[in-house]
């Protein structure tokens, strides 16, 4: 459960402020369809996380643990720092989203916004990390949705309020402190 409520927390934390939350923005406003914008926003993260995991559980099955917590703690600080710098959604990253319809569009943006992007890495090294595939994607999925879905149906009026720099920070130093821990457990690995 410790993978869970890790990944839950992490992934919704540094949603905050992702150019997914300004696509979801994006996306309610042109189709003022929450319902099939929240489905595609599932699905679609629900089949990024889970390649993601797998990846991250192959990582874990070819290294040894010095290499794999010297990797892992790399990769959380280097994510550390990029969760740092604010997203902004670029327009070429994005589909044609006026051909589709709002749960088509949604799941096609998101699964390609996602790509590479600073969660599916996250989840990446969080399968890589902890043993347990299922409640890393799972959690991964469920901070993906806390983070989104309120923006789905709030639009823009919460956003403005949130303190965006704040939660930058907060999340960027849940990402240092795991990768600390990655780099004592290298350290460790290393010296046994």
């Amino acid at each position: 459960m410790e993978a869970f409520f890790v990944s839950t927390g992490i992934v919704a934390l540094a949603e905050i402020g992702d150019k997914t939350q300004l696509l979801a923005l994006l996306l309610v406003l042109r189709f003022r369809r929450p319902w099939p914008i929240v489905l595609g926003i599932f699905v679609a993260t629900v089949a990024n996380h889970a390649l993601a995991g797998a990846v991250g559980q192959l990582v874990s099955d070819f290294l040894s643990d010095t290499w794999l917590y010297t990797l892992l703690a790399i990769s959380f600080i280097a994510v550390a720092g990029w969760t740092l710098i604010p997203d902004k959604l670029d327009e070429d990253e994005t589909p044609a989203i006026s051909r589709y319809g709002a749960f088509a569009a949604t799941l096609v943006a998101f699964f390609i916004a996602e790509m590479g992007d600073k969660t599916q890495i996250a989840t990446v090294v969080l399968a890589a990390q902890f043993d347990a595939y299922l409640w890393v994607v799972l959690g991964t999925t469920l901070g993906m949705m806390l983070a989104n879905v309120p923006v789905v149906f709030m639009g823009n009026a919460a956003a403005t309020r949130l303190p965006l720099d704040l939660i930058r920070r907060i999340a960027s130093g849940a990402f240092l402190l795991m990768g600390l821990y990655a780099a004592w457990l290298a350290f460790r690995a290393f010296q046994g």
